[in-house]
């Protein structure tokens, strides 16, 4: 699938968004979840979003503007943004400087026309917290369309695996459009996730098949 991605600019502020009406991708979780790594698998570059060894580094709305995406059905191609939102959770920023970024990122959120779905990212080695929890509920109470991409599955056994995702599925997940297992490191799930992603930016009444392929493969 050919896909031609560029860093397209950062905001701090909603005056700085992209103003062009394409459709946006949001990407959101905890500041150590691994966003910029599955950024960069979605992208096929490796150094197209910023990936820091200190969580919490992402302090700005960041847009990556994708050329040649295929539309469903095979309409020809189109563009969108991926957006990566600060990340949250992480307690060794200040509490005003935690508070700053986390403010543009619902800014961003809220009435923002052009977005199309949030994909909220977990763990798989981890159990969700509170904040985790606080935000899918806070997804929900807008309306948001949103999607739970499980991340860094290839660090657990399948036995390891498919309790957790069905746990997720039931828990964290409930109200998701999907729930999908990924790995920016090996690659797991990228394509099936740009799919759905495809499906939502230029089509979404086509992600309802998208999404049921995407069910029976992960035996839900």
């Amino acid at each position: 699938m050919f896909r031609q991605a560029a860093f397209a600019g950062s905001a701090v502020e909603p005056a700085q968004f992209p103003r062009d009406g394409l459709p946006e991708v949001a990407f959101l979780g905890r500041s150590n979840v691994g966003k910029s790594s599955l950024l960069n698998a979605l992208a096929g570059t490796r150094g197209l979003a910023r990936v820091s060894s200190a969580p919490g580094r992402t302090r700005l709305v960041s847009f990556f503007r994708v050329k040649g995406v295929p539309r469903p059905g095979g309409r020809g191609r189109g563009e969108l943004y991926l957006v990566d939102l600060p990340g949250y959770g992480y307690a060794k920023a200040p509490r005003e400087v935690r508070e700053s970024f986390e403010g543009i990122a619902v800014s961003y959120l809220l009435g923002r026309e052009p977005l199309r779905l949030c994909v909220f990212i977990v763990d798989a080695r981890h159990e969700p917290g509170e904040r985790d929890h606080a935000l899918r509920t806070w997804l929900a109470h807008y309306g948001l369309p949103w999607a739970l991409a499980v991340n860094k599955v290839d660090a657990l056994s399948r036995g390891d695996l498919q309790p957790r995702l069905a746990a997720l599925a039931s828990g964290l997940g409930r109200g998701a459009e999907f729930v999908l297992p990924v790995s920016a490191e090996r690659g797991t799930g990228i394509e099936k996730l740009w799919n759905a992603i495809r499906g939502a930016a230029f089509e979404p009444a086509a992600l309802d098949a998208t999404l049921l392929a995407t069910r029976g493969a992960d035996g839900r």
